[in-house]
């Protein structure tokens, strides 16, 4: 496996250009190798859903098979399922990278938008760019 190198940020989506850019998603799924990576668990997922309407507990491991099940993905741990802050940077690629904001100081400083986030590791046989250690997202419209 080649070593990751982490794209290059050229800037981030303002919040109009947020509001913009997500007319009409779904959602976005993101892939990229795990830095944990037991062998049963390679890959690091993480979708986000165009919503930040807080989704019942009991309905969560429902959308979570929905989209192992779509995508073929087996084998998940370490779960998150909460609505998170999310950034929007421009890289060399075509769409902009949706950015799971953690640190506070950094949502001080970057245009973020509330999304409910699923984030887990797993397994598919499906995803070989990010098996060969290459990080990649594809929104779904509505």
């Amino acid at each position: 496996m080649q070593e990751m190198q982490p794209l290059k940020v050229h800037s981030y989506l303002s919040q109009s250009e947020i509001q913009k850019l997500l007319e009409g998603v779904e959602f976005i799924i993101m892939a990229a190798p795990s830095l944990m990576a037991p062998p049963e668990h390679p890959l690091h997922f993480t979708i986000f859903l165009n919503t930040s309407d807080p989704i019942p507990e009991e309905i969560k491991p429902l959308i979570l098979e929905k989209f192992c099940k779509e995508h073929a993905i087996n084998a998940t741990s370490h779960l998150l399922s909460n609505v998170e802050r999310v950034a929007f940077a421009l890289t060399s690629q075509e769409t902009p990278m949706p950015r799971h904001l953690i640190d506070p100081a950094e949502a001080n400083t970057i245009p973020w938008v509330p999304m409910h986030i699923i984030d887990f590791l797993g397994d598919s046989s499906g995803f070989k760019e990010a098996k060969d250690g290459l990080s990649g997202w594809s929104y779904s419209y509505n």
